[in-house]
C-alpha cells in the first residue's frame, strides 16, 4: 500500500498526533492514504476513534519492531 501523505508524530504526546492528523486529513484528497508514525500509546485508542467518528478508514494498524506504531488511514 502506497501512502500519498506521511505524518511523523514520533516523540509527540496526546493531543498533538491527533491535531496533526486532523490537519493532514484536511489537506488530503478523498481516497488518499495517510501514513502516520507514532510513539504515544494513546494513539492506539485515539486514531481508531478519530477515524470512526469522522468517516475515515483505518486500513492498517501495526506495532513496529522499535515499539512505534504505524497507521494507514484512507480519507473518507
Amino acid at each position: 500500500m502506497t501512502a500519498q501523505h506521511e505524518l511523523d508524530t514520533v516523540g509527540l504526546v496526546c493531543p498533538e498526533p491527533i491535531m496533526l492528523l486532523h490537519k493532514a486529513i484536511r489537506k488530503a484528497n478523498t481516497g488518499d492514504i495517510i501514513m502516520v508514525m507514532a510513539s504515544d500509546p494513546a494513539t492506539t485508542r485515539d486514531i481508531p476513534n478519530f477515524c470512526r467518528h469522522l468517516g475515515h478508514a483505518l486500513v492498517e494498524q501495526a506495532i513496529l519492531d522499535d515499539g512505534n506504531y504505524r497507521y494507514m488511514i484512507q480519507k473518507g
